[in-house]
């Protein structure tokens, strides 16, 4: 197991993990993180350390997505910096789809991802403005 540089496998964790954003699904949003996690921002940061905290603090996103009318996410990959023999620096810009077909920018962040057995996870998450 090493860690992943590999744009299909980055994009195929992504895209799982937008699916699951833009749908409210918090456990499988869960899933996609390792505990304990990070979550910085400018003005915050975050942790939680189990899937419950994780699918907590995720809950009200799915409405805002719902009221934005946005139904899907797709993760552009911005840049990948191997970081260690299991982890990946990640930099994303999200670009959304409203219920119109209608392209919708979104915020950019930095992702610490994990290769584990099981795939991806992501340890960090930097809002990048």
């Amino acid at each position: 197991m090493t860690a992943s540089t590999d744009l299909g496998t980055l994009t195929d964790f992504f895209d799982r993990y937008g699916v699951a954003l833009t749908t409210g699904d918090v456990s499988a949003i869960a899933g996609c993180y390792a505990l304990p996690g990070l979550v910085v921002a400018d003005t915050y940061s975050f942790s939680f350390s189990s899937p419950a905290a994780v699918a907590l603090s995720f809950v009200g996103a799915a409405p805002d997505y719902r009221e934005r009318e946005l139904v899907a996410a797709n993760a552009v990959i911005l840049q990948v910096e191997p970081v260690s023999p299991l982890l990946t620096l990640v930099a994303v810009q999200w670009e959304f789809l409203d219920s119109l077909g209608r392209a919708v920018p979104g915020e950019r962040y930095r992702y610490l991802l994990r290769a584990t057995d099981d795939g991806l996870v992501i340890c960090t998450v930097v809002r990048a403005g």
